[in-house]
């Protein structure tokens, strides 16, 4: 009887660049689709927030006041958050960095789909700037929920995009020998990729309900 095996084809590197050195190297279609789409996500996200927080200063210089579409209640409220100290942590408002950020992981998810390689120093740097974006997203998100006590749809859009591009490198760069890990971990991420940013995302979800509940909806 035959055993079939079905594995996380979005971290394969490309079937025919498997047998390539592990200096330069390719990745599949869909690990750059999944890198194409996440980034748009992102982008999206820090565009409308872009958008928005400019309208809130005009609308502050004007004498009035702007309430942004996805500023639903007092919890979910997209307007606190842009208001708050933590929205431009870095001197500018926070988006104009995903905007960059999240651009620039567009252009390396089309560069794939073109069949680019790069070099293991471009891979590793790639992950460690996602790393630090799931380090800044994960900030954010306590600062969202237990300082400034309010919830933007717009930023969690941007949370699980950079969840998602974060994890699925990570693994790309395990399976493909650029990070050192054991044998077992390898042949997990080969199967159940999806398993780490599906219970990282629902790790928050459950910290939102935990900390708002029935709320959300009021």
């Amino acid at each position: 009887m035959s055993k079939t095996t079905v594995k996380d084809v979005s971290t394969e590197p490309e079937p025919e660049r498997a047998g390539a050195p592990p200096q330069l190297l390719g990745s599949s279609r869909a690990f750059a689709l999944m890198l194409v789409i996440t980034g748009a996500a992102g982008l999206l996200a820090a565009w409308v927030i872009t958008i928005d927080k400019f309208k809130i200063l005009e609308a502050k210089v004007e004498g009035k006041t702007f309430t942004p579409g996805c500023s639903l209640n007092p919890i979910v409220s997209c307007g606190s958050i842009m208001e708050s100290e933590q929205a431009s942590v870095f001197g500018f408002p926070n988006p104009m960095l995903g905007l960059l950020a999240y651009g620039i992981v567009i252009c390396v998810g089309i560069s794939l789909l073109s069949r680019a390689r790069f070099p293991r120093w471009y891979w590793l740097t790639f992950n460690f700037g996602t790393l630090f974006g799931v380090v800044f997203c994960t900030w954010l998100m306590f600062q969202s929920l237990y300082r400034i006590g309010a919830l933007c749809l717009w930023c969690s859009l941007a949370w699980a995009a950079t969840i998602t591009m974060f994890w699925y490198l990570t693994s790309f760069n395990i399976r493909s020998g650029f990070l050192p890990a054991p044998r077992p971990l390898k042949n997990f991420l080969a199967e159940f990729t999806w398993v780490l940013p599906v219970t990282h995302c629902g790790i928050i979800v459950m910290l939102i309900l935990t900390r708002w509940g029935s709320q959300l909806w009021a």
